[in-house]
């Protein structure tokens, strides 16, 4: 783990970019951690820096810039701000985010705390605004994709399973021994079909996750995964206990003799034990413990089942032959196989070989926070949408055998990409110290965490720690009247405040903060449905953006399912299968 954090360095420009790269860095005498300047920022106008926007010469650190409550602001405000007439209030208590308050009669950001008088929750003065009518967007459907897919595996499941029966003689099952074996071949059938299509969800081919979805792929590859190790392990207790029964011997001398007599049965036996070495690691007790670097090595041992095991099917299934198994097999390992080349070898190769990335600078953000800028050639073709991720392996001394899972915290534009990364290990600590032009082999974009998947004309972003950067980069693609909630321990690990602000204004959105340690009252209401509903009370009728810490998520899901959020609305950002 690192100790403290990294040490962002301020480095020049190259000499062709200087003008570009000014903005990247702060005066040296600010001390506003929000005031670092990006390209993002270096393209806005005069008229931001127009004296109704200036902010107070006060620091973050200072208690008058978080406190101040909110008692003088325009009427209007559809998030209740306080009229003319002191009476007239709802009970909600506003924070300012700042020493600043727009000329014009609306602001677009807060810090909320709790309220122990509103039945909300939380206290704000005025009117709350009304939900608007529900109106579904001319978004692309993909629920149908979905039932397709669905159906198309369960189809290729039932052709597995009709192998064995249409393979077996009337009679053949007529005793224990028998229905022991019939069953082992069963199971053994169908976890080498569940093989097959765990590696094909791992290939990356681009086709698939879009059709699909990052999300659903992530359900089904966890589910199919632990499916595949009971079968395995079912196929093996079922054959062993089958021909103990036959031969009349003991359980341990007929295992033993079908490892050691049996074609291909020690790599089978290498290839279950890989198997269950990775079912293991994927616990979330166990993977919490072992370095990314590590269990993502020992994932991609995946491919050696098939490998290992392979051969053990191919010699010993005697369902695998036969007219139309003798398709069916070789059909199904060539799909695998071919999606595997594409998705991990022809499309990254094509993808660098046409960008070419490399780091342009690096940008301290906040306390323990930075973000990479990536240059590149023909970035303007790259197809990547915002809130999409992409898999980064940077080519230094130290970290080129390292590839990391990061969001864009930006929309993809024809001069830079900008990733956002926090430092929580050694690898990410080092990565704030890369220097301009350092190359970059990447791979994706992937994830469906995008706008165009929206189903409903509003939505609603939710954020914990890093997970701002995708929201950030969602929010540049997102409808008017588009909630950002966004969840931090400290004033000072707030990124993008800036930025999220001016989105805000641009594109008439609304971006809360909720501050403090989880056991602080206002954070611990915010994944009520009361408190959730009281913020946001046409939630129901939003597509939901959540990205952030598991355990802020997983709260936020079930505060959303309590509160009759339909699954289709709800967007997750998952980096890993």
């Amino acid at each position: 783990m690192a100790q403290g954090p990294p040490t962002f360095q301020q480095r020049s420009a190259p000499d062709e970019d200087e003008q570009y790269f000014a903005g990247l860095r702060g005066a040296p005498e600010d001390d506003d951690p929000w005031s670092r300047r990006s390209p993002y920022a270096a393209s806005a106008t005069a008229s931001d820096t127009d004296e109704s926007w200036a902010r107070a010469s006060s620091g973050p650190d200072t208690d008058e810039s978080w406190a101040r409550t909110a008692s003088s602001a325009g009427q209007g405000d559809p998030w209740g701000r306080q009229d003319a007439d002191p009476q007239v209030s709802t009970g909600w208590d506003v924070r300012e985010v700042d020493n600043w308050l727009p000329d014009d009669e609306f602001r677009r950001s807060d810090i909320l705390i709790e309220s122990q008088t509103d039945p909300t929750g939380w206290k704000t003065t005025g009117s709350v605004q009304p939900p608007m009518s529900d109106d579904r967007p001319p978004a692309e459907a993909v629920s149908g994709n979905r039932l397709f897919t669905v159906l198309l595996f369960f189809s290729g499941l039932a052709t597995s399973v009709a192998l064995w029966v249409f393979d077996t003689q009337p009679g053949a099952v007529n005793d224990t021994p028998t229905l022991m074996l019939a069953a082992g071949r069963i199971t053994g059938l169908i976890g080498g079909y569940l093989l097959f299509i765990q590696l094909l969800m791992m290939s990356r081919v681009s086709w698939l996750e879009d059709w699909v979805g990052a999300r659903d792929l992530l359900r089904w590859h966890r589910w199919l995964g632990t499916s595949l190790v009971v079968l395995v392990l079912a196929h093996i207790v079922f054959i062993v206990y089958g021909y103990a029964l036959t031969g009349e011997t003991g359980v341990v001398d007929q295992g033993w003799t079908i490892i050691t007599t049996f074609p291909e049965m020690i790599s089978a036996t290498v290839a279950t034990g890989i198997l269950v070495l990775i079912s293991l690691i994927s616990i979330r007790a166990a993977r919490a413990k072992l370095p990314y670097e590590l269990w993502h090595l020992i994932h991609l041992a995946g491919y050696l089942v098939l490998l290992l095991g392979y051969g053990h099917q191919v010699a010993t299934g005697a369902d695998l032959s036969g007219r139309f198994a003798s398709v069916f097999w070789p059909g199904l390992g060539a799909l695998v196989i071919s999606a595997l080349v594409w998705g991990r070898l022809i499309e990254p190769l094509w993808l660098n070989a046409r960008h070419r990335f490399e780091v342009a600078e690096v940008v301290g953000e906040a306390s323990g926070t930075f973000s990479i800028y990536i240059g590149g050639k023909n970035l303007e073709k790259l197809p990547a949408q915002a809130g999409q991720f992409m898999r980064w392996r940077f080519l230094t001394r130290n970290g080129w055998w390292q590839s990391h899972p990061f969001s864009l915290s930006a929309a993809p534009n024809s001069q830079w990409l900008r990733l956002t990364v926090t430092a929580v290990g050694g690898h990410t600590s080092r990565l704030a110290t890369m220097k301009p032009g350092t190359p970059i082999w990447a791979e994706g974009p992937f994830g469906v965490f995008t706008a165009q998947r929206r189903t409903r004309r509003r939505a609603l972003l939710i954020a914990g720690g890093s997970g701002i950067a995708p929201i950030r980069a969602l929010l540049e693609d997102m409808p008017p009247d588009t909630i950002v909630i966004y969840r931090a321990s400290r004033p000072d690990e707030l990124v993008f405040r800036g930025e999220l602000e001016d989105l805000a204004e641009r594109r008439d959105a609304w971006v809360r903060y909720i501050v403090g340690s989880r056991n602080d009252p206002g954070p611990k209401r915010l994944f009520t449905p009361n408190g959730l509903l009281g913020l946001v009370p046409d939630v129901s009728r939003r597509d939901v953006y959540l990205c952030g810490p598991p355990g802020l998520v997983e709260a936020a899901v079930t505060t959303l399912r309590e509160l009759d959020v339909p699954d289709s609305q709800l967007h997750l950002d998952p980096f890993e299968f």
